[in-house]
């Protein structure tokens, strides 16, 4: 598979870029140029120093909390937003309204990791990184991006701050898990390349995230301060290497972690996010990353515990970050940057550097051309049927069959199965979707002694999928019954949930075995179909679970209609 990436180390005046459009000419490369060079010289000192700054815009905390946000961006000339929850088309307002009034066009951005449903309710929700690493035909995560891409450009967004390509080798990490494509790094590489190509090929920057490897940590990070206890040749092997693997392909943007590596960064407990040797002379200099950097949000408990707002954005400019996101005082911060500059602790230039690069990237991204956004059918824009019919496919393609040692998949339409759900999430859709095209008997777990020996039964552990941070484990009651009903039965275990769900399960009795990784309705569906034989079966473990579950384990079943019709030699 081949990705086209239309990037290249650009030299413009005396700053250096790494995105940069598609099919674009040489003559629009000057045209930038002069615009770069015109917006910098038009702006006072401190409209520039406001550039650096990124603040967080959120519409469900009232209006006053949004009369604020109008006045810093006024009175400091800031260089851009962050969209958070939750009102998709009180937020295209909001942004029509605040680029007409910048000078500077400002930068918009979201996480949106899987789509814009992680800060809008109302959008449809694509499937969470795990699940995306275990599908093999990496064209289905570019085509996913590409059409978050257009989810972010009708509400106006132009940065999403994605995807992370934290190798994920903690199965008890507590902020990365669901996040990570897992725990292989060239996995990690193959599907973050698709993701960032699918968006920055659609016009839409990225930003992998969290430099330089949030994988290995026990603690979340927006709490307190994680550390990354791995010596240099184990960092360089898999917690930096997809960085510098997609550095290498032009990825435009990098976020910098709130987290502690002593073999990076000999001050006593200095987070990256403000560490000189992590940000300048490794990631800058060493790696010779030309793109964006932009901290983690800086009100995460990893750093507003230690440093105080204003001084916690200086300190952040200093180690080398261009965009300080999420800032707490964007005042104070201005301040204490200039206070540098003029007794030489931070030089004029690193103003020039980090603006000029601001603004061409906002150039390229199309801001100085703006066009307004329609608010109208915004939630429909965002949730409609292409969106259902590319997000099951994704969860198809995901589906990962551990074992099936009596061969119990496809069902037999023909026959009657018991089906057994277990854990604390919904379950109906998928028992409703199996009942539409053949004959299933639900068991509540107090009644599973009434099922006839030698009966074919399906468990199902449907967990929490309300946030990626949930939980994983599976009780020890549900575990137990698990246990009973392989006794005497033939069983189909479907895990709705993390592949880490099985870590302490014993399926060495479960003749089948199938992760599903999210408890949704897409999810449902699409392993409701598959257990129907409508859709091929063919994921792959994206992750070390134990020693018998290993990465890249999966059978490739083919689908019912598949297995009546075979192709002929």
């Amino acid at each position: 598979m081949k990705f086209i990436f239309t990037f290249f180390i650009l030299l413009i005046i005396n700053t250096k870029a790494q995105y940069l459009p598609k099919n674009i000419s040489e003559e629009e490369i000057k045209i930038a140029e002069k615009w770069v060079d015109e917006t910098y010289n038009s702006l006072s000192q401190d409209e520039k120093l406001g550039q650096l700054f990124i603040v967080a815009l959120y519409t469900n905390k009232g209006e006053d909390f949004i009369d604020n946000v109008r006045n810093i961006a006024e009175k400091e000339s800031i260089g851009g937003l962050i969209l958070m929850q939750d009102d998709a088309a009180r937020e295209i307002d909001l942004v029509n309204e605040f680029q007409k009034k910048s000078k500077v066009p400002l930068m918009i951005g979201m996480d949106a990791e899987w789509g814009v449903f992680q800060r809008i309710a109302t959008a449809h929700k694509f499937p969470w990184a795990i699940t995306l690493g275990a599908i093999r035909d990496k064209n289905l995560i570019y085509e996913m991006a590409q059409k978050i891409a257009e989810d972010c450009k009708r509400m106006g967004i132009n940065w999403d701050f994605a995807p992370v390509v934290d190798v994920n080798t903690n199965p008890k990490n507590p902020i990365i898990g669901n996040r990570s494509f897992g725990s292989d790094v060239e996995n990690v590489i193959r599907s973050a390349s698709a993701y960032s190509g699918g968006l920055q090929d659609s016009g839409i920057l990225a930003s992998i995230k969290h430099f330089p490897g949030h994988g290995d940590t026990n603690t979340d990070s927006h709490l307190d301060l994680p550390v990354v206890s791995h010596d240099l040749k184990r960092l360089d092997s898999v917690e930096l290497a997809p960085f510098k693997t997609l550095m290498n392909k032009g990825i435009g943007g990098v976020m910098i972690a709130h987290l502690y590596v002593p073999a990076l960064e000999n001050g006593e407990k200095i987070p990256a996010s403000v560490s000189k040797n992590i940000i300048t002379d490794l990631l800058k200099n060493k790696l010779n990353f030309k793109g964006l950097i932009i901290t983690d949000a800086l009100n995460m408990g990893a750093v507003s515990k230690k440093y105080n707002a204003g001084e916690l954005d200086a300190l952040a400019f200093k180690a080398g970050n261009d965009i300080m996101l999420f800032s707490q005082d964007v005042a104070s911060g201005k301040k204490l940057i200039q206070k540098a500059i003029d007794t030489g602790e931070i030089p004029q230039s690193r103003v020039e550097e980090s603006v000029k690069k601001i603004l061409l990237t906002k150039y390229f991204l199309g801001l100085s051309r703006y066009v307004p956004r329609n608010p109208e059918n915004i939630n429909e824009d965002l949730n409609n049927d292409s969106h259902k019919k590319l997000v099951q496919k994704l969860y198809s393609n995901a589906l990962t069959l551990l074992k099936d040692e009596k061969k119990l998949l496809p069902l037999n339409r023909d026959e009657t199965f018991y089906y057994v759900p277990l854990e604390e999430a919904p379950y109906d859709v998928f028992l409703n979707r199996l009942n539409s095209e053949t004959a299933v008997v639900i068991k509540k777990s107090e009644e599973i002694s009434t099922i006839p020996v030698n009966s074919k039964v399906i468990v199902g552990f449907h967990k929490d999928n309300s946030t990626a941070y949930q939980p994983y484990k599976i009780s020890e009651k549900s575990k137990k019954i698990l246990e009973n009903l392989n006794k005497n039965q033939n069983v189909i275990l479907a895990v709705f949930g993390s592949p880490y769900a099985l870590k302490d399960v014993d399926i060495s009795k479960t003749s089948t075995v199938l992760i599903a990784y999210e408890n949704n309705e897409d999810s449902m569906i699409s392993t409701a179909d598959a257990f129907l034989g409508k859709t091929k079966i063919c994921g792959k473990l994206p992750v070390l679970v134990n020693e018998n579950l290993k990465y890249g384990m999966g059978i490739c079943e083919e689908s019912g209609e598949s297995k009546k019709n075979p192709k002929k030699n």
